[in-house]
């Protein structure tokens, strides 16, 4: 293990980490444990500009594993020290305590291969935002496995982090905005591995001889011909019951066909209050790309269609809803998001459309612009009005479609890999709707106008996190179940 030794006291934020090695198959008893303790500078882009950000990760993990042994890491916990200017930022938000959810990106190389982990953490509670002085969050968190397929030092370095903020006022209520989304990428000029295992394994049984689709992008033929290591799915991916199934077709031609998942918020302006939209399947299929050269920059241009997958049905699973109406009456609803997809081959089924621009004179580093345009109509059954039912009858439904505008960015470049957004690895999008007046509400009387005046109107915020997809190919792929599902569940923030 190298990178600057620390020591922290955790308490019961690493108390609540889940360990989950004796639950895994193939887990075994290795030969010994070591500690991962290391503290890494960061620069992390905070509303107020960039700021240095001094990162703890400690976990324990074996010394030394046999090939096909799963590697369970334990006790995962990260600790962030945001400077005082960070702190303050916050503060001026009129943010009184802070919570963090921390999502570190851990690379696994072995012999020339590399296998990209999650390590999630959460804060176990709030922290005070100090008047003066750096700001110390520290989440837990469970951590996938990693398995090798070969024998030889397998190695886990530090990549990519990313941060978001819960931010609350004094008085319990969210701060504005209620959270801050935080992308970190670490220093150069240090030492980023956190730890090496041993993976023993059979001197007479060579190595297996990847195929060609095993080939290093980087075409580097010096570097050793091997397989990756396996990496797992997380515990709260594969203990998450709420997905529905989202299962890919593995008779791809050319890999066109992706299915991912997603979940998010959607405010309701008028009410002041959001609604959670838990994972939902979406279905992907991608178009023919354009390259447009140049120098110093070469433009490429991506189509996609992207319709959603309930059940059969284009919609997002039916979540429920609880809004203070006109200010003070509880109400609680069904409501169920149904896409108007486009007709598949027709000019507008490109609903996805993305933009990178690679700078040539830039080691290639790419900036993706993509926006996500869908149209749905909102349905409104199982109503309560304090605690009272209302029927509404059927078909209380938005009188039009109305369409969801989406877009996020994502960034590339040959140090800190993909940050941000894009089709082919998810990530967060950000956008806005406008909720048409209501029609076909009420059974005996008309409630048109109650929803129309309560839901209707503003353009109300949205948030979606997308997982990253699964291309089912008939071929193993990590990011998908041996049954062709995703196995990225995203979870939903604000």
């Amino acid at each position: 293990m190298t990178g600057t030794r620390r020591r922290t006291a955790r308490g019961a934020a690493v108390a609540t980490a889940v360990l989950l090695g004796g639950l895994i198959p193939g887990a075994q008893a290795a030969s010994g444990t070591q500690e991962i303790d290391a503290e890494l500078a960061y620069t992390c882009d905070f509303p107020e500009g960039k700021q240095p950000v001094k990162v703890g990760i400690t976990a324990k993990i074996p010394e030394s594993v046999q090939v096909g042994q799963v590697i369970q890491p334990e006790d995962m916990g990260l600790d962030l020290t945001l400077p005082e200017d960070a702190s303050a930022g916050l503060a001026g938000a009129g943010a009184a305590t802070v919570s963090a959810k921390t999502h570190l990106s851990v690379d696994v190389a072995q012999g020339g291969r590399h296998a990209r982990t999650e390590w999630i953490g959460t804060a176990a509670e709030p922290v005070p935002v100090p008047e003066s002085g750096d700001l110390t969050l520290s989440t837990a968190g469970s951590v996938p496995y990693v398995k090798p397929g070969v024998p030889g030092d397998l190695s886990f370095k530090a990549s990519v982090l990313s941060v978001e903020l819960a931010v609350r006022k004094a008085d319990g209520t969210s701060a504005e905005p209620p959270s801050v989304s935080v992308k970190c990428a670490v220093d150069a000029d240090q030492e980023t591995t956190l730890v090496t295992v041993d993976a023993g394994g059979d001197a007479g049984t060579p190595a297996p001889e990847p195929s060609a689709s095993d080939e290093w992008p980087d075409g580097d033929e010096e570097q050793e011909r091997s397989i990756a290591p396996e990496v797992g799915t997380r515990a709260e991916e594969s203990a998450s019951a709420s997905a529905p199934p989202c299962v890919g077709d593995p008779v791809n031609e050319e890999g066109r066909d992706m299915v991912t998942y997603v979940a998010g918020y959607a405010n309701v302006t008028k009410l002041d209050g959001a609604t959670k939209f838990p994972p939902a399947c979406a279905r992907i299929h991608t178009y023919d790309g354009e390259t447009v050269p140049g120098y110093p920059y070469m433009h490429t241009y991506l189509n996609a269609a992207i319709v959603l997958d309930y059940m059969g049905k284009p919609q997002l699973p039916p979540t429920t809803g609880t809004f203070l109406t006109f200010g003070f009456m509880p109400t609680t609803a069904t409501l169920e998001m149904t896409q108007i997809p486009p007709e598949a081959g027709s000019p507008e089924d490109r609903n996805v459309v993305s933009h990178g621009v690679i700078d040539l004179t830039n080691a290639g580093a790419t900036e993706t612009t993509t926006t996500v345009d869908m149209d749905f109509v909102l349905r409104l059954y199982d109503v309560e009005v304090n605690g009272v039912a209302l029927d509404v009858g059927k078909n209380c439904r938005t009188e039009r479609p109305f369409r969801l505008s989406l877009a996020g960015e994502g960034t590339w470049d040959g140090v800190n890999g993909n940050i941000g957004y894009t089709v082919v690895t998810g990530g967060e999008l950000t956008g806005s709707a406008t909720i048409p007046p209501f029609k076909g509400c009420g059974v005996g009387e008309d409630l048109d106008d109650i929803f129309t005046a309560s839901l209707s109107g503003a353009p109300g915020f949205v948030k979606q996190k997308q997982g990253a997809p699964c291309t089912p190919s008939g071929a193993e792929d990590p990011r998908c179940t041996p049954d062709n599902q995703p196995v990225d569940i995203p979870e939903a923030t604000r």
